[in-house]
């Protein structure tokens, strides 16, 4: 606790943001996904890959935040609650992102799913784990600031 309190202000209340929507999409997920799939964004659609007047600052702050706060809740903060909250946290400041979401087999030959999500032609959460996985659903949040 010392060392939130010693951050400045802005990241405190960067922390703070993604802290909410970490356990906002945690309760999200717990919804059947077919009454949750109309907020991710736009069904099978990607936001554009070479955004002009890319915000590179603020969405490595959000990858940031994300990455450093999900090591700290009290629940599971996996693939799916990290790439929900980043992605609602880029909608808020009106940036275009895709959340993806892909499966593949273990070595056991168990179905696993992955999540990741992109803006841009950064991906903010997933990314380390993606390769290997078949997309089998794609939102995308198109803004147009």
């Amino acid at each position: 606790m010392r060392k939130f309190f010693s951050l400045n202000s802005k990241t405190m209340f960067l922390f703070i943001e993604a802290f909410v929507y970490l356990a906002w999409a945690r309760m999200l997920i717990s919804v059947p996904f077919a009454k949750i799939a109309p907020s991710l964004g736009k069904a099978m659609e990607e936001s554009a890959q070479d955004q002009p007047n890319i915000r590179k600052i603020e969405l490595i702050q959000i990858h940031d935040a994300i990455l450093i706060i999900s090591r700290h809740t009290l629940w599971d903060s996996k693939c799916l609650v990290r790439a929900i909250a980043a992605m609602k946290m880029l909608k808020r400041r009106e940036i275009s992102s895709t959340l993806y979401m892909g499966t593949r087999k273990d070595e056991t030959g168990k179905m696993i799913a992955h999540a990741w999500l992109r803006s841009g032609p950064f991906f903010i959460t997933g990314a380390e784990g993606k390769d290997g996985y078949i997309v089998v659903g794609k939102f995308a949040n198109h803004c147009n600031k």
